[in-house]
């Protein structure tokens, strides 16, 4: 990737994270990533412990939110900023819905400022920016999400990222900042906040939790591992033509209730217990406005750049299964007592296994 300086926002998180070591360890990576974060709670600097001593000089953290304007700035000028990967955003549901005030001013007014900086950078080589399937809206039993389909946002959260969508590709258009979008299925594996679907359903059965599933359960998403994400976005940054828009999916359409058995039975398989983990599931009530299908066509991406995904569904469940398994110590820390304190004063609620 033509890079020398690579700002990486929200870097902490899940994706983020991922990204950031998968560019790093990339032979044709030489650059330096700067990863600002504003370490909100689902922001870990642990998923990134070891890599500034791995690669001395290639790595930098600055706590930064991206709704402080000048400290971007000075971010911009202190490291001579040329390329922006744009994951930073708040990117849950059901949060989205009790506090919508938090995502307009993370997902629009802080993509906002990073464009103003980007713009104001004195050479400037790309901002990429991060997005989801969850902009157009909810498909029927047929059909999939093109770069053609027309945005439908259903909830607080889409419809902010809906918009920060449309300002980069006006930021393209009106002043010819260099700029890709892509767009995402529901990605899954290591370092996922314990509250999305399929880490949930992990650590709830390795506990014998409850397993809520939302509804009946026959809500459909794609899904995409995370290391097959990276690569795309990599391959976009990289190939992707300036100005265009790009759809990322894994090709692996699934019911909710059908990954909660499928993770049960592969619980069952890698640490068995007395009885099937399928007698926890729990249905609960649906989430207002709960869209009932996403599907991604890639075919753009595939046809143009190359890419496709390395994992099947499967075998990248299987993986995931077992880095839970494997660092429960991560999974303990996050799900402690302290976190479950900020959630009490931020939202009024607990983390109680119902939200994904």
């Amino acid at each position: 990737m033509d890079s020398d300086n690579l700002l990486v926002t929200g870097g902490c998180g899940f994706i983020g994270s991922n990204f950031i070591r998968h560019l790093l360890a990339e032979a044709n990576f030489r650059g330096r990533i700067v990863n600002v974060d504003s370490l909100t709670y689902a922001g870990n600097p642990e998923n990134l412990h070891g890599i500034a001593e791995a690669y001395p000089g290639r790595y930098i953290f600055e706590k930064v939110d991206i709704c402080n304007p000048s400290a971007l700035q000075v971010i911009f000028a202190q490291y001579r900023i040329d390329t922006v990967c744009h994951f930073a955003a708040e990117s849950h549901v059901d949060r989205s819905i009790k506090r919508p005030d938090s995502f307009i001013r993370t997902n629009i007014i802080g993509t906002f400022n990073l464009l103003e900086a980007s713009r104001a950078a004195g050479r400037f080589r790309l901002f990429h920016h991060i997005s989801t399937d969850e902009v157009y809206g909810s498909l029927g039993k047929e059909g999939l999400f093109t770069e053609e389909t027309p945005y439908r946002p259903n909830s607080p959260y889409s419809a902010s990222k809906a918009s920060s969508d449309h300002l980069v590709r006006a930021y393209h258009e009106t002043y010819g900042l260099p700029t890709t979008i892509s767009n995402c299925s529901n990605n899954y594996g290591p370092y996922q906040f314990p509250e999305k679907l399929i880490p949930l359903i992990v650590l709830n059965a390795l506990e014998e939790k409850p397993l809520p599933v939302y509804g009946d359960g026959r809500n459909v998403r794609d899904w995409l591992y995370v290391a097959d994400h990276c690569e795309a976005i990599r391959t976009i940054m990289e190939k992707g033509r300036r100005g265009e828009t790009y759809n990322i999916g894994g090709h692996a359409e699934m019911e909710n209730i059908a990954i909660v058995e499928m993770i049960c039975d592969l619980v069952d398989e890698l640490a068995p217990a007395a009885g099937s983990r399928r007698r926890l599931i729990t249905y609960v009530a649906d989430r207002p406005g709960h869209d009932r299908r996403y599907a991604i066509d890639f075919s753009k991406l595939h046809g143009e750049l190359g890419w496709s995904p390395a994992e099947s569904f499967a075998s990248g469940l299987r993986k995931t299964i077992r880095w839970y398994l494997e660092n429960r110590g991560w999974s303990d820390r996050i799900c402690s007592g302290e976190y479950q304190s900020w959630i009490r004063e931020q939202y009024g609620e607990q983390p109680d296994g119902s939200s994904y």
